[in-house]
């Protein structure tokens, strides 16, 4: 079952020099001055025989499937930013298990970006479709890899599914 962090150590995140401190990413004082800052979520509903399925959404758009992500508000912090972002997309309350790790790239207008990302379980909603988001669809863990676009969303699962509240749903 996922549950809460229970004795395992914070995970460094993926960036150079970026650092996890009591649950929120904090980004060094030297990051590039028009470094986009996002946060999203890798969000898991249970199914039966105690069973876990995540959600991945399919942006028209841009053409990918991907997890919820978006650009914090100023003043917002990760997590906050997090959950806002995944009930904007998803229509979806989620509850915060952990954090997951990071991701960082060229974003397609040329600045550089960092999302971090959150595990996450579903409290209440229920997906409609909507200016950001045009499908969602629920995957079990075994199938979310190969149905992700991009090989950053990847890596990041791949980290994911070795995480103590996920392992054991993964077999």
């Amino acid at each position: 079952m996922l549950g809460k962090y229970q004795g395992e150590p914070p995970l460094s995140s993926t960036v150079g020099n970026v650092y996890l401190m009591t649950g929120e990413l904090i980004v060094p004082h030297d990051a590039p001055s028009d470094l986009i800052r996002a946060a999203g979520g890798i969000v898991f509903r249970p199914v039966t025989n105690g069973r876990f399925e995540v959600a991945c959404i399919y942006r028209e758009a841009r053409g990918d499937w991907t997890f919820p992500k978006g650009k914090l508000d100023p003043g917002e912090t990760f997590e906050l930013a997090a959950l806002r972002e995944v009930w904007e997309e998803t229509g979806m309350h989620c509850e915060v298990i952990r954090f997951a790790g990071t991701t960082n790239y060229t974003h397609r207008k040329g600045k550089p970006k960092i999302v971090a990302y959150y595990l996450m379980i579903v409290a209440t909603g229920e997906f409609a479709p909507n200016d950001e988001v045009d499908e969602l669809v629920w995957l079990p863990l075994e199938h979310v890899r190969e149905h992700l676009t991009w090989a950053r969303d990847q890596e990041l699962f791949d980290l994911v599914i070795t995480m103590s509240e996920v392992r054991a749903q993964a077999s």
